[in-house]
C-alpha cells in the first residue's frame, strides 16, 4: 500500500494526520510544497509557498498544514505542476483551476501576473470537460473527454504547438495533424509535449536539442508531429522526463529516448537517442510507466508485481532498470528522485477496520474454520458451505442435499478451481493470463456471468503477437464476445506478424474463413 510518509514533506505530520489522507501530491524545486485531501474531502497545503503555488492568497511558507477554503467542496480528479511551480489541477466535473508562477501566462487567465489564489479558467474550455492536465516547465496542458488538446504558457520551442515561438496567455485549441484524431493520454517534458491518440500513434512538439521528440534530428518542431519510427506500434501510455520520454505499448513494451547523461533511457549507456529504443526489464510484461519532467528518473511496474528504476537515483546513474524491493512506482520518486516529488497526484487506499468483505477474504482456504474441503489434483481447498451457497447457483443445487465435507473435484486444474473458489469469497481473480483462459471455461460452464467479464479483463492483460489466435480462438469456443472482439482488432493491428505464427497455421478451418471475412470487411487486405 502506499505510504505518504516516504516523501520527506510529510514527517512532521503525525500518525493520525497521514492516515486520513487519500490523495497528495508533492511539488517544488525541491520537494518543499505539498497539497493533500482527506477522508473528508478537504484539501490542505503546506510548504514554501514559493510564488504563492500553495493558493493560499499570500506568499507566506508553512510549516503546518492550512486548509485551502477557495476549493472547498470541489473534488481533485488529476492534478501537475511546472517549475515555478504553478499548479493545474481539474475536478471531477471537468473544471480547470489554476494557481502559481505565472511570468510565461502558464496560468492561462491571460496575464503574467502570479496568482496567489485558485482561479477557474474557462476561456475556450467553458462547454468542455477535462480529464487529464499535465505541465511542462512553464506550459500547461489539458485533454478533454472529447479527444482535443488545449495548451497555454511558456512558447519558446513551440511547446503549445501553435506553430509560432510566442508565448499563448490563454487555452487554444492544438490541432495542426490532430485536427480530426481523437487523444486518449498527454504528457509534457521541460520544455515538449506529447500525445497519445486511439489509433496507438504518437504525436510531439516543442523542443528537441536531446532528441526527445524521437523524430531522428534535434531540431524543434513548432506543431505536432507523429513519431513515424513507431509505425506499426501501438502505444498506451506516454511519460515525460526533464528530456527524455518513456511510452508503454498494448503488448507491455517499453521504448524509450532523449536524453540519457544519467542513464535515464535504461539502454545501457549514456548516449543521447533521438530514436525510440527498447527497454528491456526481464521477461515480464510491463503495466506502468512513470517519469516526471522535474526529473532524470524513471521508473516501471511489471505485471508480476515487480517494480525496475533507472536513470538518476539519489545522485547515482543507474543505466538498466534495478529491480527494486518497492510495491509501486511512486515510492521510487519518494525515495530515489531528485527533488523528492510525486510524478503523479497519489492515491491512497483507506486502512481502517476490517469491512465483512475483507473479513470474507480473510477466511478463504483457512482449514481452522472451514466445514468442506475439494480434493483438487491431490491438494485441498478449504472453504465454507453457507458462503457457497449464497454465492453460487451451482453450490445451491449441488450441496442442498450434501453431507459429505469433502468433494473430489477433476473437470478441472488445482490452480483454476481454486482462483473460482476465491473468487466466491473476493469478487476478485489472481490468475496469469494464460490460467484465467482456464477459468473462462469454468465461468462459461457455471453461467457466472460477472466472472466470465473478469476472466476476459485479465486474459486482454495477457495478449500478444504469438498467442492472440490462440486466445481468439477460446473466446469464439466460449462465446466471450468482448473477448473476440479485443482479440481480432489485436490480429488486425499486428496482422503481418501474426499471420506467420504457428497458431495462426493450425488454426481451426472455420476459424479461418471467418477471421479472413471479417477482416476483409474492415479492410485489413486494402493497398
Amino acid at each position: 500500500m502506499l505510504d505518504v510518509g516516504k516523501w520527506p514533506i510529510f514527517s512532521l505530520c503525525s500518525e493520525e494526520e497521514l492516515q486520513l489522507i487519500r490523495q497528495a501530491c508533492v511539488f517544488g524545486s525541491a520537494g518543499n510544497e505539498v497539497l493533500y485531501t482527506t477522508v473528508n474531502d478537504e484539501i490542505f497545503v503546506l510548504g514554501t509557498n514559493c510564488c504563492g503555488c500553495l493558493g493560499l492568497g499570500d506568499v507566506q511558507s508553512t510549516i503546518e498544514p492550512r486548509r485551502l477554503e477557495s476549493l472547498n467542496g470541489k473534488k481533485i480528479a488529476c492534478l501537475s505542476y511546472g517549475s515555478g511551480p504553478h499548479i493545474v489541477l481539474a475536478t471531477t466535473e471537468g473544471e480547470v483551476f489554476t494557481w502559481g508562477h505565472n511570468a510565461y501566462s502558464q496560468l492561462g487567465n491571460g496575464t503574467t501576473n502570479h496568482g496567489l489564489v485558485p482561479c477557474h479558467i474557462s476561456t475556450n474550455l467553458s462547454n468542455k470537460q477535462v480529464t487529464e492536465v499535465a505541465c511542462g516547465s512553464y506550459h500547461s496542458l489539458v485533454l478533454t473527454s472529447d479527444g482535443e488538446i488545449f495548451a497555454w504558457g511558456y512558447n519558446n520551442s513551440g511547446q503549445v504547438g501553435s506553430g509560432s515561438t510566442a508565448n499563448q496567455p490563454i487555452p487554444r485549441r492544438v490541432t495542426g495533424c490532430l485536427q480530426n484524431k481523437v487523444v486518449v493520454n498527454i504528457a509534457c517534458g521541460q520544455m515538449c509535449s506529447m500525445a497519445v491518440v486511439n489509433t496507438g500513434e504518437v504525436y510531439v512538439w516543442g523542443y528537441n536539442g536531446n532528441g526527445q521528440l524521437g523524430l531522428g534530428s534535434s531540431g524543434n518542431q513548432p506543431t505536432p508531429c507523429r513519431i513515424a519510427a513507431l509505425q506499426g506500434i501501438r502505444v498506451q501510455r506516454v511519460a515525460c522526463g526533464y528530456a527524455h520520454t518513456l511510452v508503454l505499448t498494448d503488448e507491455g513494451q517499453v521504448y524509450a529516448w532523449g536524453a540519457n547523461s544519467y542513464g535515464q533511457l535504461g539502454t545501457g549507456n549514456k548516449s543521447n537517442q533521438s530514436y525510440p529504443a527498447p527497454v528491456v526489464v526481464e521477461k515480464d510484461r510491463i503495466i506502468e510507466i512513470a517519469a516526471c519532467h522535474s526529473a532524470h528518473t524513471s521508473a516501471a511496474k511489471t505485471q508480476g508485481g515487480h517494480v525496475y528504476m533507472w536513470g538518476q537515483c539519489r545522485g547515482q546513474s543507474v543505466t538498466l532498470p534495478h529491480l527494486t524491493h518497492f510495491s509501486c512506482t511512486d515510492d521510487v520518486f519518494a525515495c530515489f528522485a531528485t527533488p523528492a516529488v510525486s510524478w503523479r497526484l497519489l492515491s491512497v487506499e483507506p486502512d481502517d477496520h476490517l469491512t465483512v468483505a475483507e473479513s470474507l477474504k480473510r477466511e478463504f482456504d483457512n482449514p481452522n474454520t472451514a466445514d468442506l474441503k475439494f480434493l483438487v489434483d491431490g491438494k485441498y481447498i478449504y472453504a465454507h458451505k453457507v458462503l457457497l451457497k449464497i454465492r453460487c447457483e451451482h453450490f445451491r443445487s449441488s450441496l442442498e442435499d450434501n453431507e459429505d465435507d469433502i468433494v473430489e473435484m477433476s473437470e478441472f486444474s488445482y490452480p483454476v478451481y481454486r482462483a473460482f473458489l476465491e473468487y466466491l469469497y473476493t469478487d476478485s481473480i489472481s490468475l496469469s493470463p494464460e490460467e484465467a483462459v482456464g477459468l473462462l471455461d469454468l465461468a462459461t460452464f457455471y453461467r457466472e456471468n460477472r466472472l466470465k467479464k473478469l476472466c476476459q479483463q485479465t486474459i486482454k492483460q495477457g495478449i500478444c503477437e504469438e498467442n492472440a489466435i490462440a486466445l481468439l480462438s477460446a473466446a469464439v469456443k466460449y462465446d466471450a464476445q468482448d473477448l473476440e472482439e479485443f482479440c481480432f482488432r489485436f490480429c488486425i493491428n499486428h496482422l503481418t506478424v501474426v499471420t506467420q505464427t504457428s497458431g495462426f497455421a493450425e488454426m481451426d478451418h472455420d476459424l479461418l474463413k471467418n477471421f479472413i471475412s471479417k477482416a476483409s470487411r474492415v479492410g485489413a487486405f486494402k493497398n
